[in-house]
């Protein structure tokens, strides 16, 4: 792999994200992406204490804005841009809005990828990946999602959604929709974006269900001390759980795989899965995308 190309991550503070940045460190220029300019510096100095090159780039993917000053950030940065993953997301587990009224959830994890993603993409070189992290929770006949409280996405339209309205019959818990529902137009994006533009690539992985990786910080103090140092250390002998550093791995040789392969949906292992029969519909995913290109279209372009 050419030492010379860049990846951009999104999300690569903590969890999964960091540790797929420090893996991404061995193929080229890491351009690191998240909110937090202090934690961002963090994982600077990470990659550079093993020799590594990493760009921090701060953009808050609840605002559509912020995201597109930082896509115009790094186009401005001249790398040769060999890969895209948006990992950043978040999982409350009540609702919660931005500052524009937004359901939080939905606007962090779709809204913000998406539009971080358009505003790349006519930049990207051909051959180039995009990867989107999604979850196997978006589809209601995944066992164990249920088993967990999750009823699949509820989807209704995307302007229903950044309202934080969902489909009856979900789950007793909101953010366990709006987290699934977001989770499904990440899946929808991958696919649609796949079949319009085939000069690229669009994958999307499945990372497994990761205890250790933070992603729902208001569980609880006790919940979240059990996930890291209980459940974590059995996720590798549980079928669909994973850790970040085995999920790390996996994401890092989708990003970088020198491979044809498009609209790919990779599971905790590497190994193609399918998603909901709902996001498999091309008419629903590219509905999804649509929508999200129309409410995307309102919002006023950064000063």
């Amino acid at each position: 792999m050419n030492s010379q190309n860049a990846w951009i991550i999104t999300g690569p503070t903590s969890g999964i994200g960091r540790r797929t940045a420090l893996e991404l460190a061995a193929y080229g220029t890491v351009v690191l992406v998240g909110r937090d300019p202090a934690k961002l510096a963090v994982v600077e100095q990470q990659i550079e204490a093993r020799g590594g090159q990493a760009v921090p780039v701060v953009a808050d993917f609840s605002d559509v804005g912020s995201v597109r000053r930082a896509a115009g950030e790094i186009v401005a940065l001249g790398l040769q841009i060999a890969g895209v993953l948006n990992n950043a997301g978040i999982f409350p587990l009540e609702s919660r809005t931005t500052r524009q009224g937004w359901d939080l959830t939905y606007a962090t994890n779709h809204l913000g990828p998406f539009a971080f993603t358009e505003a790349l993409v006519p930049h990207l070189p051909d051959g180039a990946n995009v990867v989107f992290v999604c979850s196997a929770v978006e589809d209601p006949e995944r066992r164990p999602a249920v088993m967990a409280g999750f009823r699949g996405a509820r989807f209704v339209s995307v302007e229903a959604s950044v309202r934080g309205e969902w489909k009856p019959g979900g789950s007793t818990r909101p953010g366990l929709d709006a987290y699934a529902t977001s989770k499904q137009g990440n899946l929808a994006t991958v696919l649609a974006f796949a079949r319009e533009t085939p000069r690229l690539r669009f994958n999307a992985v499945e990372p497994g269900f990761s205890p250790g990786s933070g992603l729902s910080r208001d569980a609880g103090p006790l919940l979240v001390f059990l996930s890291k140092y209980v459940l974590s250390p059995l996720a590798p002998m549980i079928k669909y759980w994973s850790t970040p550093k085995r999920a790390a791995r996996v994401i890092a040789e989708v990003l970088t795989a020198d491979s044809d392969a498009s609209g790919v949906y990779y599971d905790e292992r590497g190994k193609p899965m399918l998603g909901s029969a709902q996001v498999r519909d091309p008419g629903f995913s590219e509905r999804v995308v649509a929508e999200t290109r129309a409410f995307l279209a309102t919002v006023p372009a950064a000063p």
